[in-house]
């Protein structure tokens, strides 16, 4: 499906790309080069299914060519436009399914914590299968929320571009989460574990 860009656009930034893509399909092939990968690894994320993962991966693509003229640039960048897309494809395939995203112990695994993500995280991290647990349980946007923060790591506001939040609610819904998830370890430990790994000593600040 990828379009084989031209070395005359290799280099170019996004704004220009996109500016030449709504006539130029090279220009649009640097542009799936780009980001095709992340929106792959998204869309697979919350899927957990190669095959669907591709095709709705190329069907992003081809939405976002069909309308790339429509595009306008109002401070958001080009990647939360096609993560919207793809958010949207999505949240149509769980609702013809009816079924929700089953996150494997892998995934998980991949999470980094960055500067934003506060010490409950990395506490809830100690214990892995335990948080797999409790997150396959979650609402579909909050699972959609975490992968975002941890395995895309994205911003709050990209965040709130993709799922249409602002990006105080993002904030909130991420704390919230995270806050849950934390309790609900911490209610699972017995005394004697929970003093011998440390865990959640620190009273809430959130």
């Amino acid at each position: 499906m990828a379009a084989k860009g031209t070395q005359s656009t290799s280099g170019m930034e996004d704004s220009e790309l996109i500016a030449r893509a709504k006539t130029d399909k090279d220009a649009f092939g640097q542009l799936y080069e780009r980001y095709a990968a992340k929106i792959y690894n998204y869309i697979y994320y919350r899927t957990g299914n190669v095959a669907d993962a591709e095709d709705l991966t190329a069907r992003v693509f081809i939405r976002a060519m069909q309308h790339i003229g429509k595009y306008d640039d109002r401070g958001v960048p080009f990647s939360a436009w096609l993560y919207r897309i793809a958010h949207n494809l999505v949240a149509n395939w769980h609702r013809d399914r009816s079924r929700r995203r089953i996150m494997s112990l892998d995934d998980v695994s991949q999470w980094r914590v960055n500067e934003d993500g506060p010490e409950k995280l990395a506490q809830l991290l100690e214990d892995r299968e335990a948080l797999l647990a409790m997150i396959r349980r979650l609402p579909t946007d909050r699972q959609e929320l975490l992968i975002l923060k941890f395995v895309e790591r994205l911003s709050n506001k990209e965040i709130g571009d993709i799922m249409g939040r602002s990006e105080g609610a993002i904030k909130s819904l991420y704390h919230r989460t995270l806050l849950s998830l934390r309790d609900e370890i911490q209610s699972k430990q017995t005394p004697a574990r929970a003093e011998k790994r440390g865990f959640f000593r620190r009273a809430r600040r959130d």
